[in-house]
C-alpha cells in the first residue's frame, strides 16, 4: 500500500514472510522516486504482522490496517528519522482489509474480514461506532442488515464527516450517514452479479464517487441529479485500487489483478496504460498539488512512477524503482 503526503513524502506499507513469521513494515521516503530502496528511506519500522493498508492522517501521523486484526497509529518523531508507536488496538477478529481517514481530523473508519465496520476516535484510541449485519447493532442504535460477508473497502467522504462508503464480498455497496438512526443505505449496482471491490470519492464533488468491481469494470456515480452512472471496462480482472488526481479536472487511475495500470479522463476515456507490473498491483497514489505523477506498487516488488505528460496524451514511458517488497 502507498500513500502520498501534501509535501510529497511517500508512505509505503509492506509485508513479507521471514522464516515462519508473516511480518510487516512501514517506510517513509522524502523523495518518492527513491522508493523502495531502503538506503534512501528517511524512516522505517517493522510491524508485528503484515500491513494490508496504510494512510497518512496528518503531517506526522500514520494509520495502519494490520493482518493481525489491529488498527495501529504511528507517528514520525520530531527529527523525522524514527517512527514511534502511538497505539495498537486489536478490535477486529480478522484481517483489517481497509482503513480511511474521515474529513473530521482525528477520526477514521476501518473494515475487516470479520464483517465489522468500526468508526475510530484516534485521539481517544477508541471505537465510537460498530456496524455488523449479524449483530444488528451500533452504539445505542439498531439498524437494518449491513454487510454479511468480509469487507473489501471503506472510503470516507473528503468533505462530509458523517458520510462514508463500503463494499463487501456479499456484493453490496453501502452509503453510510452517521447522522441518521438507520445509517446504511444500499446503492443499486444493477443486475450484474459482480462485487464492488474498491471505492474512491471525487476530491471536489461530494456527491460523486468511483468504484471498481471483480470483473474489471470501473463505474463513476453521481448520487444527486438523477443518480447517473458512467462505466468503463477498464480491466480484465478484479479492480484492486482507484485514485482521483488533484487536478482541477481530476484524472481517475485504476489498478488491477490483471497487472495493469490505467488512467482515464473525466469521460472515462483511457489516456494511459502501463503493463510493466509482473504481478498483482495493490498500491496506488497520486502525488499532491495537481501533480501528474502517479505511483503504483505491486506484488512483483516494484514501485513504478508514471508521469502524465498532458491530460489528453499518455506518456511514452514511466520510471521504475528497484525491486523490494511493497
Amino acid at each position: 500500500s502507498v500513500s502520498s503526503l501534501a509535501d510529497g513524502a511517500l508512505l509505503l506499507g509492506a509485508s513479507s514472510l521471514t522464516g515462519r513469521c508473516w511480518l510487516g513494515s512501514i517506510w517513509v521516503f522524502k523523495d518518492p522516486k527513491e522508493a523502495p530502496n531502503e538506503g534512501f528511506c528517511s524512516a522505517g519500522v517493522q510491524t508485528e504482522a503484515g500491513v494490508a493498508d496504510v494512510k497518512w492522517v496528518s503531517e506526522k501521523g500514520i494509520l495502519v490496517a494490520s493482518d493481525s486484526g489491529a488498527v495501529e497509529m504511528w507517528e514520525l518523531a520530531e527529527d523525522e528519522t524514527l517512527i514511534v508507536s502511538k497505539f495498537c488496538r486489536h478490535e477486529h477478529d480478522d484481517i483489517v482489509t481497509s482503513i480511511s481517514p474521515m474529513a473530521r481530523e482525528g477520526h477514521a473508519v476501518s473494515g475487516s474480514m470479520d464483517c465489522w465496520i468500526k468508526v475510530w476516535d484516534l485521539a481517544q484510541e477508541s471505537v465510537l461506532n460498530m456496524y455488523n449485519a449479524r449483530a444488528l447493532m451500533c452504539v445505542c442504535v439498531s439498524f437494518p442488515p449491513a454487510h454479511s460477508s468480509p469487507i473489501s473497502c471503506v472510503s470516507c467522504s473528503p468533505t462530509e464527516e458523517a458520510l462514508f462508503l463500503s463494499s463487501g464480498q456479499d456484493g453490496r455497496l453501502l452509503l453510510w450517514d452517521r447522522r441518521k438512526p438507520k445509517p446504511a443505505s444500499r446503492l443499486d449496482i444493477g443486475s450484474s452479479p459482480s462485487c464492488p471491490t474498491s471505492i474512491a470519492w471525487h476530491p471536489q464533488k461530494s456527491s460523486v464517487f468511483a468504484y471498481g468491481d471483480d470483473t474489471g469494470r470501473v463505474v463513476v456515480r453521481e448520487l444527486q441529479g438523477g443518480d447517473s452512472t458512467r462505466t468503463a471496462d477498464a480491466h480484465t480482472r478484479r479492480v484492486t485500487g482507484l485514485a482521483f488526481s488533484s487536478h482541477s479536472t481530476p484524472l481517475l487511475a485504476s489498478i488491477s489483478d490483471d497487472c495493469s495500470v490505467a488512467v482515464m479522463d473525466a469521460d472515462l476515456k483511457e489516456i494511459f496504460r502501463d503493463r510493466r507490473h509482473q504481478d498483482f498491483v495493490r498500491g496506488i497514489s497520486w502525488a499532491p498539488d495537481g501533480s501528474s505523477t502517479l505511483t503504483t506498487a505491486g506484488w512483483d516488488h516494484q514501485i513504478l512512477h508514471h508521469t502524465m505528460q498532458t491530460a489528453e496524451k499518455s506518456p511514452p514511458a514511466a520510471a521504475a524503482a528497484s525491486p523490494t517488497s511493497p
